[in-house]
């Protein structure tokens, strides 16, 4: 509890001290992420979601696997930011790393930002592209990356959209992160359109000018922060949802 009270104590000074005229916020890794979001960042870690053992979501439709997806994708994001960014591959192979590996190997860099790339899949019939992003300053690099990604998909169902969610690489670093869940793998007309090398090419590249626009602009025209949430990391008992 005190430490708690601690935060929330110098919470103010943490927004003063990163959104100041000619400052850059989010530059130094922090573990609860109650600040504007980062801007000037030299480094993107690249997160190809499953992998290994762990196929993730499987399209019906195509036979693709989410893990096989997220690397490829993963790999063309690299390309995109290559020479404009220092960029680090969470995974370059089909090798298994469990969620708090992950969050683990991202956290303690400064100027660092988090990208997990995944699809997704449900029982119903939503298509469409979702962002989720917990901490403060994740919230401009998750409005930037979902714009991006609509204006590439020609179609949205049901979808969330961007979704504020306490997720294990979303709560959990200590850096500004984010997921991106591409497209649903369950909706056979979006499985089909995943499955194509060149809407994947498109994808990354909408993502890559969206994360260059966060490091050159910061929050810049992605709307009001929202108010920081205190809570615990993310644990695998965690009931969904939470």
């Amino acid at each position: 509890m005190k430490s708690w009270t601690f935060a929330a104590a110098g919470i103010a000074l943490l927004f003063a001290s990163c959104a100041g005229p000619g400052r850059t916020g989010g530059l130094q890794h922090d573990q609860w992420g109650h600040r504007p979001g980062p801007q000037g960042f030299h480094t993107v870690i690249i997160d190809a979601g499953h992998g290994g053992k762990d196929p993730g979501a499987i399209s019906r439709s195509t036979g693709d696997q989410e893990k096989d997806l997220a690397l490829d994708t993963a790999k063309r994001l690299q390309r995109q930011l290559s020479g404009k960014v220092r960029v680090v591959m969470m995974r370059k192979g089909d090798s298994f790393i469990e969620l708090d590996d992950r969050a683990s190997r991202a956290s303690g860099k400064d100027g660092t930002v988090l990208i997990s790339i995944h699809y997704n899949s449900s029982s119903s019939g939503i298509r469409g592209p979702e962002t989720y992003y917990w901490r403060v300053d994740s919230h401009g690099l998750a409005t930037r990356v979902q714009r991006a990604m609509e204006s590439v998909a020609p179609s949205e169902s049901g979808n969330r959209g961007k979704v504020r969610r306490r997720l294990r690489l979303t709560r959990n670093p200590d850096l500004p992160c984010i997921l991106a869940e591409l497209g649903y793998l369950s909706h056979p007309a979006e499985a089909r359109l995943c499955a194509d090398p060149a809407y994947r090419e498109r994808m990354a590249s909408a993502r890559a000018r969206a994360i260059l626009d966060q490091q050159a602009n910061g929050d810049a025209s992605t709307g009001s922060l929202p108010k920081p949430i205190y809570a615990p990391p993310s644990r695998p008992t965690d009931p969904p949802g939470s």
